[in-house]
């Protein structure tokens, strides 16, 4: 997989890449490149890439990733997390190589670290974004995710897919750090719905260790409400490292500032990559966490990856009656208790996209510049 990167950097029409978007870069002195895909915005002299290690300056154009995957499964759309878009749905999902962070737990490792860690091996396959597509329609999923490494470092490439599927009248979703710039965002708008931040602690100085800033992610996930993105949080909750009340309320707060609609996932961590010194994720953290963020005033509240052992909190319910509008056992939907995105028994709305999404008849030509 190593050529991939080692391509990239000794040719302008090297394999699998694509110049960036206008949009995502500004010409410097001397050759310099300034790439605005991720919150690093890194300043990018000739011949060298920037801290995701995928995208290049290649004689004073920068080169980005295109034309491939690294990982391609139809999952449970609730796997993402998402728990207000099409419940019950699968979603095709697709990912590249590398990441502007390096999270010592990541369980994506094999994509997200390659380039930066030589174990992180995942073999790759050569498509075009029309064949992706058609793959997801193929399995009846009405959602296109970009995930399993950073979607932000590969921006250009999931615009050129999810062009194609917004023809075939698929929803579009990053599943993302969140770790964006305003620019990026404004050129994701227009082709992605559906969009999954990990907020992954409310300490700067945790973010520092797993190389990212904290006042990013903080700038991007209210940036994403207003620009229009249904947005869902995830929190995945590590012992010793973000599990103390005191980033449980902060988190719950700073959230249900934004909109109490935001649903939050808090996630049990298990012992994974470099980060086996914690101990598994217990219920009773997750349950001490969605109490924190009930009492903040968010009306959805998760908890995750202990299926069974977690109460009703893998529920959505009702925040007027408490009817539990969706049941669930892990990524299973076992019933459903709506009537057009509303409670069954009051008739409250239920914030979320449940329907107007869908394959359309007809396969859209090719599209994008791969």
């Amino acid at each position: 997989m190593n050529e991939v990167f080692e391509a990239v950097g000794e040719s302008a029409e090297a394999p699998h890449t694509i110049a960036a978007a206008p949009e995502l870069v500004s010409p410097l002195a001397d050759g310099w490149l300034r790439c605005w895909a991720c919150g690093h915005a890194c300043k990018i002299p000739p011949g060298r890439p920037g801290v995701c290690r995928v995208r290049f300056n290649v004689e004073g154009t920068l080169r980005v990733p295109a034309g491939y995957v690294a990982a391609l499964h139809c999952d449970p759309i609730e796997k993402k997390p998402f728990f207000h878009v099409l419940p019950g749905t699968r979603t095709a999902s697709f990912g590249m190589l590398g990441c502007d962070l390096h999270c010592a737990y990541c369980q994506n490792w094999v994509t997200s670290q390659a380039g930066r860690d030589p174990a992180a091996i995942a073999p790759i396959q050569v498509t075009t974004a029309r064949d992706l597509v058609r793959w997801a329609l193929a399995r009846g999923a009405p959602v296109l995710t970009s995930t399993y490494n950073e979607p932000l470092i590969t921006a250009e490439w999931a615009v050129d897919v999810f062009q194609c599927a917004k023809k075939a009248g698929l929803g579009t979703a990053f599943v993302s750090n969140g770790n964006a710039t305003p620019q990026v965002l404004q050129y994701l708008r227009p082709w992605v719905d559906f969009y999954k931040v990990d907020l992954k602690s409310f300490d700067a100085r945790h973010y520092r260790e797993l190389g990212g800033r904290l006042d990013r992610i903080l700038d991007t996930i209210p940036r994403l409400v207003e620009l229009g993105f249904w947005v869902e949080i995830v929190t995945l909750v590590i012992p010793g490292f973000n599990d103390s009340d005191a980033e449980f309320e902060n988190i719950a707060r700073y959230l249900a500032s934004i909109s109490p609609d935001i649903p939050w996932h808090v996630t049990a961590f298990h012992k994974d990559y470099k980060m086996t010194d914690p101990e598994n994720t217990p219920a009773s953290t997750l349950l001490r966490a969605c109490a924190h963020g009930r009492d903040a005033g968010l009306r959805y509240v998760y908890a995750g990856n202990l299926p069974g052992r977690v109460g009703p909190w893998e529920n959505t319910v009702c925040p007027s009656c408490d009817l539990a509008v969706i049941e669930r056992r892990g990524f299973e939907v076992r019933a459903m208790r709506m009537q057009s995105g509303c409670c069954a028994r009051c008739g409250t709305a239920i914030a979320g996209v449940w329907d107007g999404v869908g394959p359309s008849a007809n396969l859209p030509a090719e599209s994008g510049r791969v």
